[in-house]
């Protein structure tokens, strides 16, 4: 098949699998779907609304959640950065190293299981992780709420949006609702696989994406459909023995030992450092990784294979891989601090 074909082929399938479970986005302007995505699933509790999404964005930028008021939301997830974070691992309250490099928050809404070891079904439930977690928020949502609630936009905000005082229903679902708005959709990829621009793709660009589609190489294997990733867990061969136990921790299974969530590749030139603990900087070391870095572990993925390539073909991979980055949700200012 064609490079367009084969895609299409990719596309196609994720949004079957989708389609069986999706449930219709309510309307709000400016947070449609992209052009070759799914309509989202939004739980019955939590429906699409404009003052949800005020709220939650208050919310997301505010150090309150923390228990010394010192780190929000953003501090780990930067918007210029597809609301990911620059460093391996973020600080939390009092400087407090974090244990795994911080996801893009980018389409977070369309992901079926959350954190690295896939151990959160929902975002309404995801937030509670950091807000406990020792090297993040190190609190609790009851003070949270209690001191959210001490606050009288945000109360005022919360009687308009879920008609109710602040507490934690409303914490965690106007943080969620502001995080599904977080829609990454219109790359120059996107331009020129939907949108009908084929000037949008360089040819470096086009014979990176037929690399990245090839038996040779292998990178379709995981990282298909819309968000680049079949949002499986695999081990990828980045370590003989991981300090990071992955998946077993969730699991408590031997085989998921160093099993991490196959992240999605979109706006991933701007996602530096990569792999769970940020351990490559660059998309040139990533590359390489997989090319001839891969390490012998009990769980290394089956569907990872060698392979070779010269200086022009790396240089077109990364190119197509940067074709991933959307402009214009980077520099969108609904989502960044007004």
């Amino acid at each position: 098949m064609t490079t367009v074909q084969n895609w299409v082929f990719f596309i196609a399938l994720s949004l079957i699998i989708w389609s069986c479970s999706k449930q219709e986005m309510p309307e709000l302007d400016g947070y449609q779907a992209p052009p070759g995505f799914p309509e989202m699933a939004i739980p019955a509790d939590n429906a699409f609304l404009a003052e949800r999404v005020e709220l939650g964005k208050a919310l997301f930028f505010d150090p309150i959640l923390s228990v010394d008021s010192t780190r929000s939301c953003a501090s780990c997830h930067i918007p210029a950065f597809a609301f990911s974070d620059t460093t391996a691992f973020s600080l939390g309250v009092e400087d407090r190293v974090g244990t795994r490099n911080s996801p893009s928050l980018a389409n977070v809404g369309y992901q079926l299981a959350l954190l690295r070891e896939g151990g959160v079904p929902t975002l309404e439930m995801q937030v509670l992780v950091p807000i406990q977690e020792q090297h993040e928020f190190d609190t609790n949502i009851l003070d949270v709420a209690q001191k959210v609630n001490q606050v009288p936009a945000y109360k005022a905000l919360s009687r308009m949006a879920y008609d109710r005082e602040v507490d934690p229903f409303v914490i965690t679902r106007a943080l969620a609702a502001f995080q599904r708005t977080l829609i990454s959709g219109n790359s120059r990829f996107d331009q020129w696989s939907f949108q009908g621009n084929w000037n949008a793709l360089s040819p470096s660009a086009i014979r990176g994406l037929d690399l990245f589609q090839s038996d040779r190489l292998g990178c379709a294997s995981c990282h298909n459909g819309f968000l680049f990733t079949d949002q499986s867990f695999a081990n990828n061969g980045l370590y003989e023995d991981y300090a990071d136990p992955g998946r077993y921790r969730l699991t408590g299974i031997e085989s998921d030992r160093a099993v991490f969530k196959v992240p999605s590749l979109r706006n991933v030139a701007v996602t530096a450092p990569y792999m769970h603990d940020g351990s490559l900087k660059t998309l040139r070391e990533v590359v390489q990784h997989y090319q001839s870095g891969i390490q012998d572990h009990p769980n290394k993925s089956p569907l990872l294979r060698t392979f070779e390539l010269t200086d022009g073909e790396t240089n077109d991979l990364i190119n197509f891989l940067k074709s991933l980055t959307d402009e214009e949700f980077l520099q969108n200012p609904m989502y960044h601090q007004e």
